[in-house]
C-alpha cells in the first residue's frame, strides 16, 4: 500500500509539473509585456514577521495621486507564481482599480514555508493591505480580495479577520478543508496527492505540512484528530459568524466536477452567510472554469467577479444585486438557470429504492470508478464525457447495483442526491463508494455523481445505519434512460480501508428501508 501510494504522489508530481509548465508558458508572454506596460511594477512587500512577499501591482491609466481608486488584492494559487493574475489585474486597472497580486509564502521567490492558509497567511493579506493602502493611491474604505483556489481561501479568512475588506471573489476555493479532501471520512488520495507534488516541485513545505500530509497517508486513526483540528483552523466555515460580522459581499464560484474541492462544502457555506451573496457552479474540475480567463480570453467566472465588484466596491448599478443569486450552469445543455438559494435547487425529489439484501466482497476494483482527478471532469465540460460503465457487464460479486424503470421524461438532477442504506460488515472497518449514473438503452452508464464513505469501530455482523451525501450536480437524465446505484469497495481517486477478505451487505429492512433521494429541478 505505501508503495502504491508513493507511486501515485511521484505521477502526482510529474501531472503537476506538466500543468505549471504549461501554466508558465501561457502567463510569461503576459508577464512579459506587462513588465513594460505604464503602471505595472514588481515590489517586494513585508508579510507577517517581515517574510518577504513577492508582489506585483497594477493601477490605472493616468493616476497621478490626485485621486484614490478601489484596491483588489489577489493572493496566488497554490504552486503558481506572481505573473498568474496578470492579465486579470490590467483589466481590472484598465476599469478603474489598484491591484496587488503576491506570491502567498513558502512558493516560488516568496519567503518563508507553506502554512496551507494558517495564521501566517491570513496575516500576511492583512500586511499586503496595509502596504498598498500607504504606497498606492488606494482607497482604504474600497477594499476587495479575489482568486483562484488557494488565493480564493486565503480570501476568505482574510474578509473573517480583516473588516476593511468590503467585497470577495473566492474561485475554486474551500469552505471546509476536512470536507474537501477527507470527506466521509475517506482520503481523497489523488488531491491530495496533487497538492502535496505541487508543494514540493514549486514551494517549501512546513514542517508542520510535511508531517500532516504524512498522517494523512498513513491512515493512522490517532492522528484523525489532529487532522481535523488542522483543517478546521484553516476553514472559512469556521469563521462564518466573523465574516457575517463584518459583512462583506461574498461571490462563490466551483465547478461540479472539483475534485480537490467539491461543491457540497461550498453550498452549505454559503447558506449559512448573511451578507450580500452569489453562488455560482459551472461543469468542469478543479479551477479549470477560470482558467481561460487567466490568458485573456472571455471567461463568464472572470466577468461576474468584475460586475461583482463594480456593484459592491465602487457601487455602480449593473444589476448583479437583483439577479438570482445561485447561478447553476448545466452539465449537459450548458445553460444558466437562476434560483434565490440554494435550498430552491432540488426541490422535488424522486426516491429510487434499494430493495433486497445484497453481498459484495471487498478489495477489488469493479469497473465502476469516479475517474481520473482533473481529467475525468475536463473531459466531460469539454466534450460531455463523464466517467462511464457498462453497468450489465460489472461484476455482482464485487458491485451491488440497484436501477429505476425507464424515465418517459427527461430527469433534470439538481442538487445533492443522498443514499440511506442498512450495512453489515464482516470486519470492524470499511470503505464504500457510491455512484449514481445515467443507464442508456444499451446499458451504457455515465457517472452523475459519487462519494465515498468509511467506517470504523462497528461491530462484525451488527447492522449499521448509512447516511451518505453525493456530490452536487446539474445533469440532464434523457427520456428512455435509467439511473441506476451503484455501491463497491475500491477506487483510485480514495484510500480504501477494507481489510482483506472483507465483505459488506447492505440490505432495506421493513422498518428503515433503503434508499437514493434523487433531487430534481421544478418543472
Amino acid at each position: 500500500m505505501g508503495h502504491g501510494r508513493n507511486a501515485l504522489r511521484t505521477s502526482a508530481a510529474g501531472a503537476v509539473s506538466a500543468t505549471l509548465l504549461a501554466a508558465g508558458l501561457g502567463l510569461a508572454p503576459a508577464a512579459s509585456a506587462a513588465a513594460g506596460t505604464p503602471g505595472i511594477r514588481f515590489v517586494d512587500i513585508s508579510g507577517d514577521g517581515g517574510t518577504v512577499l513577492k508582489a506585483n501591482v497594477v493601477t490605472p491609466a493616468g493616476a497621478d495621486g490626485t485621486r484614490s481608486y478601489p484596491l483588489i488584492v489577489l493572493p496566488t494559487s497554490w504552486g503558481l507564481p506572481q505573473a498568474e493574475y496578470l492579465v486579470q489585474a490590467q483589466k481590472l486597472a484598465n476599469s478603474g482599480y489598484v491591484v496587488v497580486s503576491y506570491n502567498v509564502r513558502g512558493f516560488w521567490q516568496s519567503g518563508g514555508e507553506i502554512e496551507v492558509a494558517g495564521p501566517p497567511d491570513v496575516a500576511d493579506a492583512s500586511k499586503v493591505i496595509d502596504w498598498a493602502l500607504a504606497n498606492t493611491p488606494s482607497d482604504a474604505r474600497k477594499v476587495g480580495m479575489a482568486g483562484v483556489s488557494y488565493g480564493a481561501g486565503i480570501s476568505l479568512l482574510a474578509a473573517a479577520h480583516d473588516e476593511r475588506i468590503k467585497a470577495v471573489a473566492a474561485l475554486s476555493g474551500w469552505a471546509d478543508l476536512i470536507d474537501s479532501i477527507y470527506s466521509g471520512r475517506t482520503q481523497h488520495a489523488q488531491a491530495a496527492a496533487l497538492l502535496d507534488g505541487a508543494g514540493a516541485l514549486t514551494g517549501r513545505p512546513s514542517a508542520e505540512l510535511q508531517q500532516t500530509f504524512k498522517d494523512f497517508f498513513s491512515s493512522d486513526l490517532s492522528k484523525e484528530q489532529s487532522l481535523i483540528a488542522w483543517g478546521k483552523k484553516r476553514s472559512p466555515q469556521t469563521y462564518v459568524d466573523r465574516l457575517n460580522a463584518n459583512g462583506a459581499a461574498i461571490m462563490l464560484a466551483n465547478a461540479w466536477g472539483d475534485t480537490i474541492f467539491p461543491p457540497n462544502q461550498y453550498a452549505k457555506f454559503y447558506e449559512e452567510l448573511t451578507g450580500p451573496k452569489r453562488l455560482e457552479f459551472r461543469p468542469g474540475d478543479h479551477a479549470t472554469a477560470e482558467a481561460t480567463g487567466l490568458f485573456g480570453l472571455p471567461n463568464d467566472v472572470w466577468t461576474d467577479t468584475g460586475r461583482w465588484f463594480d456593484h459592491y466596491l465602487k457601487g455602480t448599478d449593473n444589476g448583479i444585486d437583483r439577479e438570482q443569486p445561485v447561478q447553476l450552469k448545466s452539465r449537459s445543455t450548458g445553460g444558466y438557470e437562476g434560483y434565490p438559494d440554494w435550498k430552491s435547487v432540488g426541490k422535488v425529489s424522486k426516491k429510487l429504492a434499494l430493495p433486497g439484501t445484497t453481498t459484495i466482497h471487498a478489495n477489488v476494483d469493479s469497473g465502476a470508478d469516479g475517474g481520473i482527478v482533473f481529467l475525468s471532469s475536463i473531459l466531460d465540460q469539454l466534450a460531455q464525457l463523464p466517467p462511464t460503465a457498462s453497468i450489465p457487464l460489472l461484476p455482482r460479486w464485487w458491485a451491488a447495483v440497484w436501477q429505476s424503470e425507464r424515465y418517459a421524461s427527461a430527469q433534470q438532477v439538481r442538487g445533492t442526491a443522498r443514499l440511506h442504506t442498512t450495512v453489515t460488515a464482516t470486519k470492524e472497518s470499511g470503505t464504500l463508494v457510491a455512484y449514481l449514473y445515467d443507464v442508456g438503452p444499451l446499458g451504457l452508464g455515465k457517472l452523475v455523481s459519487n462519494a465515498p464513505y468509511t467506517f470504523h469501530g462497528q461491530t462484525p455482523g451488527k447492522p449499521f445505519g448509512v447516511d451518505l451525501e453525493l456530490y452536487s450536480t446539474a445533469y440532464d437524465v434523457p427520456a428512455g434512460h435509467r439511473l441506476a446505484l451503484v455501491v463497491d469497495t475500491v477506487d483510485p481517486l480514495y484510500i480504501e480501508h477494507n481489510p482483506s477478505g472483507a465483505q459488506l451487505t447492505f440490505s432495506s429492512p421493513a422498518y428503515d428501508p433503503s434508499y437514493v433521494t434523487v433531487p430534481l429541478r421544478e418543472q
